[in-house]
C-alpha cells in the first residue's frame, strides 16, 4: 500500500502533508515528542479513561474518509464493499494516540500552535481534538484502518494479529501512522510463522521499508547466507540419497524427480559429478588394495581384508551406477564418459581380480556392477547422447573390453552365473554397444579391437549376429574400391 496524504481538520479544511512519512527520527518535532512524552511507558489500558471509540471519553475525533484522488470507476462496488461509510468519525484517546509517531507530532505543542491546528474548547472539562484522514478508496482500507486505530488500545498486540493475512494488511498503515508497537509485533510474528508463495512476495515487497536490524531474520529466511548454499544443498541432498538408500527409498525417489525439474542444469552437472569422482576413487582404491600381492602380504588377515575392500567396491560402486543414472537422465555424463575411459590401470585390477577365485564366494555381483556403470555409458556414446571424441571411444572399448571378456569367460566355467538370470542380456547389450563403438573408430584401430571380439562368439554362430555383422561391415569398407586418398 502506498502512503496517502494525511492532515489535520478544522470544519473541513484539510492541511497539507507530505504524502511520504519516514519511520526515522530525522524530524525534530517527531523525536523531541515522542522522547518527551510522559505517557510512552505506560500500559494502553491505564492511559486513558475508556477505550476504542468511546464517545463519552474520548478527545479526539478522526474523519476517515476515502481520498478523492484515488477514486475507483467502480464507485458502486466500493460503496457496497464499505456499507455506504465512506466517511466515518472514530472517537479517539490523545494519550493512546501518542504511540503513533505520526499523531504524537500533531497532538505535540509545537503543532498545536499552528493556525491549521484546531481544537474545540466548547467543553470546559475536556479540550477536543479534531483530524481528518484520507484513505485509499479501496473496498477493505477503512477497516484495515480501524484495526490499526483499534491496536493502539491493545496491550498484547502478538495475540491481536492472528494471521499472516492481517499482518500484511495492517502494516503498511503501521508504517505511514509510524506505529512502531504494532510495526516490532508484525516482524515478530512474520518471522515465526510460514508464508505461502505469495505472501512471501508481498513480504519482500515491504522488507526495504525495515531497519537492517528489523528485517535481519526475514532476510535470513529468504536470502542464502552464502552464494553457493545451492551447490552445497544440492551436494548434501546427493550425499543423503546415496548412502542412505536402502532405509530412505522414498527420499531416493524425490531427489531424483527434483534433479529432473532443477532449473540449472550445470549446477547439477557440477555437483554429481564432483560425487561421481568421489566414489569412483574409493572404487579405485578399494581394488587397487584388493589386487595387490604387497597389501595382502603386508596384513594379519588377508583374507578379512579382501572381503572389506570387496563390499567397499560394491557398495561405492551402487552409488556410481545411480549417479551415472543421473546424470545419463540430465544428459550431463560427458565428463563421466571421459573419466571412465581413462581407468586403464583400475580395468586392470578389475581383469586381474576377476580372473582370480575369491570374489565369487566374497561377492559374486561385483561384475555386474560395475559393468552396468559401462554399459549405460558406452551405450550413451554409442547413440550419440555423449558426443565422445575418438580417442575416449578408444580408451573405452580398448580398456573395458578386457573386462567383459573376463566375466563372461568366468561365467562359462562357473555352474552358476555370478550376474545372476539377466547375465545373457546384460553380457548381449555391452557387446553390441562396444561393437557399435568400433565402427565408428578407423579401419586400423577397428581391426585390433574386432579380433578381441571373436571372444563373443559362441559355440552356434547363428546366435552372435552382432558379431557377424560388425565383421561384414569390416569387410565390406576394407574391399571398397578407394575412391579418396587418405591424407597423411
Amino acid at each position: 500500500m502506498s502512503s496517502v496524504g494525511r492532515g489535520n481538520n478544522c470544519d473541513g479544511a484539510i492541511s497539507d502533508v507530505p504524502k511520504k512519512r519516514q519511520r526515522v527520527d530525522a524530524n525534530p518535532c517527531f523525536s523531541s515528542t515522542i522522547e518527551s512524552s510522559p505517557h510512552s511507558l505506560l500500559p494502553v489500558a491505564s492511559a486513558c479513561g475508556g477505550g476504542f471509540n468511546d464517545a463519552a471519553t474520548a478527545d479526539v475525533i478522526l474523519r476517515l474518509h476515502p481520498d478523492r484522488a484515488d477514486a475507483s470507476s467502480d464507485t458502486e462496488h466500493i460503496a457496497a464493499a464499505t456499507i455506504d461509510r465512506a466517511d466515518i468519525l472514530v472517537h479517539l484517546h490523545s494519550l493512546v494516540l501518542r504511540r503513533s509517531k505520526y499523531f504524537a507530532a500533531f497532538l505535540s505543542e509545537r503543532w498545536q500552535h499552528h493556525d491549521d491546528f484546531c481544537s474545540d474548547n466548547s467543553d470546559n472539562l475536556r479540550k477536543n481534538y479534531r483530524f481528518s484522514l484520507s484513505v485509499p478508496k479501496t473496498a477493505d482500507s477503512i477497516d484495515n484502518y480501524l484495526k490499526v486505530l483499534q491496536l493502539l488500545y491493545s496491550d498484547d498486540l502478538l495475540s491481536s494479529i492472528g494471521s499472516v493475512s492481517t499482518v500484511l494488511s495492517i502494516l503498511p498503515i503501521a508504517f505511514e501512522l509510524l506505529f512502531e508497537d504494532c510495526i516490532k509485533a508484525c516482524v515478530k510474528f512474520l518471522e515465526a510463522v510460514p508464508w505461502n508463495e505469495d505472501e512471501e512476495e508481498k513480504i519482500l515487497d515491504l522488507i526495504p521499508l525495515l531497519s537492517n536490524q528489523e528485517s535481519k531474520e526475514l532476510l535470513a529466511r529468504v536470502s542464502p547466507a552464502k552464494s553457493d548454499s545451492s551447490e552445497e544443498m544440492l551436494h548434501g541432498l546427493v550425499r543423503t540419497a546415496i548412502y542412505n538408500s536402502p532405509s530412505m527409498a522414498s527420499g531416493k525417489a524425490f531427489v531424483v524427480k527434483l534433479l529432473k525439474d532443477f532449473s540449472s542444469k550445470e549446477l547439477a552437472r557440477r555437483v554429481l559429478y564432483e560425487e561421481f569422482e568421489k566414489n569412483l576413487r574409493i572404487v579405485k582404491q578399494a581394488m587397487e588394495e584388493y589386487s595387490s600381492p604387497d597389501f595382502r602380504a603386508n596384513r594379519l588377515a588377508p583374507e578379512a581384508i579382501q572381503k572389506v575392500n570387496l563390499y567397499t567396491a560394491m557398495n561405492y560402486g551402487k552409488h556410481l551406477l545411480w549417479l551415472v543414472e543421473r546424470m545419463l537422465e540430465l544428459k550431463v555424463a560427458d565428463s563421466a564418459v571421459k573419466s571412465w575411459s581413462e581407468l586403464a590401470s583400475f580395468t586392470a585390477d578389475l581383469h586381474k581380480a576377476f580372473n582370480e577365485g575369491p570374489w565369487r564366494s566374497m561377492l559374486p555381483g561385483l561384475p555386474s556392477v560395475v559393468l552396468r556403470c559401462t554399459s549405460k555409458l558406452a551405450n550413451a556414446v554409442a547413440m550419440g547422447s555423449v558426443l565422445a571424441t575418438r580417442q575416449v571411444r578408444m580408451n573405452l572399448v580398448r580398456d573395458w573390453l578386457p573386462v567383459l571378456i573376463i566375466c563372461k569367460d568366468k561365467d562359462r566355467e562357473s555352474v552358476s552365473s555370478p550376474l545372476g538370470p539377466n547375465h545373457k542380456t546384460l553380457y548381449l547389450e555391452l557387446e553390441e554397444t562396444f561393437l557399435r563403438i568400433i565402427s565408428t573408430l578407423p579401419m586400423s584401430d577397428s581391426q585390433d579391437l574386432l579380433q578381441q571380439c571373436l571372444r563373443f562368439s559362441t559355440r552356434v554362430g547363428d546366435d552372435c549376429p552382432h558379431l557377424v555383422a560388425a565383421f561384414t561391415t569390416w569387410f565390406h569398407r576394407a574391399n571398397r574400391p578407394q575412391r579418396f586418398e587418405l591424407c597423411e
